[in-house]
């Protein structure tokens, strides 16, 4: 309960303008969520990225980084180091297709992004949703398989707000499929699907696979993500039989991590960012996932910020 009222006067106090909202010349669209840790938040960025790219517009991301040792506000490249700028971030940068600065302050983040690339007219903040001096045009809360899992706020359950937030939000994506309660049903819903069948080599992403090609092999399936099982759960779907290997989301790998006897390493791309620099005795595949929204979320964001539908 105290934890619950300090969150409601905090935002009640940013609602107030007690504690002041910064100001940006472009939207804003948060993607973020109520849970502690991983529901798929990355995946959908990178889908809202190329969609408004697709649509005419010119998105770009800003992150805190999370798990990385950045303090000051970096421009993420394809070749930046996971353990400086995060895991998550580069892999933005790597499929995004658009400019992705971290910072553990995102308005300056914010800020320093529309000036090096002041073509960019929409920011999407990769998380969020709690980091009230952001501005924001658009709100999206993710939800995974888990759900609100038992309801509480922290420290008692896993969510950084009430339930309640949701009343808040202009829309909801489900990853996965779950039960949500009653006080989100009125919000716009949105249906999420990671997508992926092809495998290419870590130390060489020109060599790709399909899960046929690896059944039958000693496999160990590596995931250092919100939710591993949902990673094990769609490699069974494909077929494949391998030992499971969960470890905690953003784990920073080590080679003793993975010192398997086998034939393979299979691991998502979240993860596959950080084994690179890693010498492993089998061959490592990775699995790249694409999200799938239905109905389309970036011309109900872009209807949502210009007034009327994309043309």
């Amino acid at each position: 309960m105290l934890f619950i009222t300090l969150v409601a006067l905090r935002r009640a106090f940013y609602r107030a303008g007690l504690l002041p909202h910064a100001s940006l010349p472009v939207p804003v669209v948060i993607v973020g969520n109520l849970n502690v840790g991983g529901t798929g938040k990355t995946p959908l960025v990178i889908h809202l990225a190329q969609a408004m790219r697709r649509l005419g517009r010119h998105p770009g991301i800003v992150s805190r980084g999370y798990r990385g040792d950045v303090n000051d506000v970096t421009e993420v490249s394809s070749d930046s180091d996971p353990a400086h700028v995060g895991d998550e971030p580069l892999l933005l940068a790597r499929r995004g297709g658009c400019p992705v600065l971290v910072g553990r302050d995102r308005v300056a983040a914010a800020r320093a992004l529309l000036a090096a690339h002041p073509e960019c007219d929409v920011l999407l903040s990769d998380d969020g949703l709690q980091h009230y001096r952001l501005p924001r045009a658009v709100e999206i809360a993710v939800f995974d398989e888990r759900g609100v899992m038992n309801g509480w706020c922290l420290p008692a359950g896993p969510l950084r707000e009430p339930v309640s937030r949701l009343r808040g939000v202009d829309a909801v994506v489900i990853n996965g499929g779950t039960a949500l309660p009653a006080s989100a049903i009125d919000r716009p819903l949105f249906a999420m699907r990671l997508q992926g069948s092809v495998f290419h080599r870590l130390d060489d992403p020109r060599i790709e696979c399909r899960s046929g090609d690896l059944a039958g092999g000693t496999l160990h399936a590596v995931a250092g993500i919100g939710s591993p099982q949902r990673f094990f759960d769609q490699l069974s779907a494909m077929g494949l039989d391998f030992a499971a290997h969960p470890f905690a989301d953003h784990h920073n790998f080590c080679a003793d991590d993975l010192a398997f006897a086998g034939d393979a390493i299979l691991t998502t791309e979240k993860d596959a960012v950080k084994l690179a620099r890693l010498s492993l005795p089998v061959p490592v595949w990775v699995l790249p996932v694409t999200a799938e929204v239905s109905p389309d979320l970036a011309a109900f964001v872009l209807e949502k910020l210009d007034g009327h539908p994309p043309a």
